[in-house]
């Protein structure tokens, strides 16, 4: 399963993470997918999606149903 959200398309972002001596190493921050179900009105069924969390904020804001 690849950490992509099928909605927005948000993947992993590279990042520093610095200790307390200021040195630098390199990390990955990876999304908050969550998976859930969606309503589709032109098949008129569930469909199970993996969506990060800011794209299930913004759907349930836009009224579409989410499970």
């Amino acid at each position: 399963m690849s950490k992509i959200c099928t909605i927005t398309g948000k993947s992993r972002n590279n990042a520093y993470s610095i200790s307390h001596s200021h040195v630098r190493t390199k990390k990955i921050q990876q999304v908050n997918l969550q998976t859930t179900k969606i309503w589709s009105i032109e098949k008129k069924k569930w469909i199970k999606v993996t969506v990060s969390t800011k794209a299930m904020k913004t759907l349930l804001k836009n009224n579409f149903l989410v499970k």
